[in-house]
């Protein structure tokens, strides 16, 4: 049971115990881990957890499509290179769509829809005017918050009529670097005006929760790239900023091995830049949203982490309250109280098991009584920074979670509720991953701890 209480905001000077920090863990957009999905989980698992999907839920719209494919980026994606495989892909979530929708409960309402990718503004905007028409046909769409993930390099004039349309509110852009040297080492470029077009545009149609994606940690970047990117960011006026230290993982994903390693930051470098960021950021008015993002006070981010309501789902922190998050598309993973489900990955079996009629689940993981419980835990820590646990899963979590309990970077009250220490972010989820007993045996490379 977790135990919600308003964020820190103000933190001292943070310590540097890189012992502690040495272990890769999962950022923990959902527990268990995806590296704990197995192939175990059928169609007719997840027709049954939509069967029992009731009151409001989510969707989430996975467009696994860019016109240009950056060097750095994990996400499943392709280029949007060839009309046939654009339209192919559209035909079968169109077909997904029919089908999921047929299977929930007439008291299922959709009060988020949000579209990520790759970039959903890699389909022409006809295109994506029709999926969302699609989407308003079949499902319940009960006044939805509307919200997409947009590439501001080919974010052309006719998007702003699409965003009205379909009366997004939400929209975040992939900024990533405002430094030229840096964009040309990820296999980014996108010069200033590209950004002053995008903002201007988005507020144009109405975006009043607007996104920078920026990232620390990159080749050659300093503590002066970071700032001044910062700077144009709040000087912009990005509603929320996601602030994500840069995983170099070629061995996991292969395209970025055209990123020269050989000058990343060492730990201690990305540490100082994390917290630099941090205080640059909460100096700008904004506050801080877990343990990489910030927001203004007057966003609803800002207003969830304060009061308690802060929640993390596929999509990072957020404010969505659902207790079912419906992903469709190509590798889109639905979660469910009792289960995960994730598509087909590969795009040609996912439009082939559409074609018959099939659910396209691929891999998933059942979430039992424990996994509930543990997950509450995790979700509560790097949330809220605190969690209530009970006594059985804290025991077997102790020798684990003591190097944090000696040094104070958590404390334990009244014997049964941790609390993580005001300076000790960077930590949070190195101190979460204590109650994750997948991780105790697990040689499986995740994200750096910071």
């Amino acid at each position: 049971m977790t135990v919600c209480i308003p964020a820190v905001t103000k933190a001292g000077m943070w310590p540097y115990h890189p012992e502690l920090l040495a272990v890769s863990v999962p950022r923990y957009t959902s527990y268990p881990t995806a590296a704990e999905f197995g192939d175990g989980i059928t169609p007719a698992d997840l027709a049954a957890s939509l069967a029992e999907a009731d009151g409001d839920i989510s969707l989430y719209v996975h467009i696994p499509f860019c016109e240009k494919i950056c060097w750095y980026c994990g996400c499943n994606t392709a280029a949007a290179n060839r009309v046939a495989r654009l339209a192919s892909y559209l035909d079968a979530l169109h077909r997904e769509i029919v089908l999921v929708a047929a299977m929930l409960p007439d008291t299922a309402r959709v009060r988020r829809v949000a579209f990520g990718g790759g970039s959903p503004n890699a389909l022409p905007p006809v295109d994506f005017v029709r999926l969302f028409e699609q989407l308003m046909l079949h499902f319940r769409l009960d006044n939805p918050q509307v919200s997409i993930e947009l590439d501001p390099r080919t974010l052309g004039e006719d998007w702003g009529s699409v965003i009205r349309a379909v009366g997004a509110t939400q929209a975040s852009l992939g900024v990533q670097t405002f430094a030229a040297q840096l964009q040309a080492a990820i296999g980014r470029v996108q010069p200033q005006p590209m950004i002053d077009n995008a903002v201007r545009l988005l507020r144009g149609a109405g975006i009043t929760s607007l996104n920078f994606d920026l990232m620390y940690g990159l080749p050659d970047q300093t503590a002066e790239d970071l700032a001044s990117t910062l700077e144009l960011a709040a000087d912009y006026g990005a509603d929320r900023i996601a602030l994500f230290g840069y995983a170099h993982v070629p061995h996991l994903i292969p395209r970025q091995r055209q990123i020269d390693a050989s000058n990343l930051p060492d730990q201690r470098a990305r540490f100082d830049m994390a917290q630099a960021g941090y205080r640059q950021l909460t100096r700008e008015g904004y506050e801080p949203v877990g343990f990489d993002h910030f927001a203004l006070p007057g966003d609803p981010l800002a207003q969830a982490a304060l009061s308690g309501r802060l929640r993390r789902n596929f999509q990072g922190f957020t404010d969505d309250a659902a207790p079912v998050v419906i992903g469709l598309g190509a590798s889109s993973i639905s979660s469910f109280p009792g289960l995960l489900a994730q598509n087909e990955k590969n795009a040609g079996r996912y439009r082939m098991l559409l074609s018959q009629g099939v659910l396209p689940v691929a891999l998933g993981k059942l979430r039992g009584a424990d996994d509930q419980r543990r997950g509450e835990i995790i979700s509560g820590l790097l949330c809220h920074g605190v969690a209530r646990i009970e006594r059985a899963i804290l025991q077997t979590a102790l020798p684990r979670l003591a190097p944090f309990l000696e040094r104070g970077l958590c404390d334990m009250r009244d014997g049964e509720t941790l609390v993580i220490a005001a300076n000790a972010l960077p930590y949070a989820r190195s101190i979460a991953a204590c109650f994750d007993p997948y991780r105790q045996d697990s040689a499986r490379r995740f994200s750096s701890a910071v």
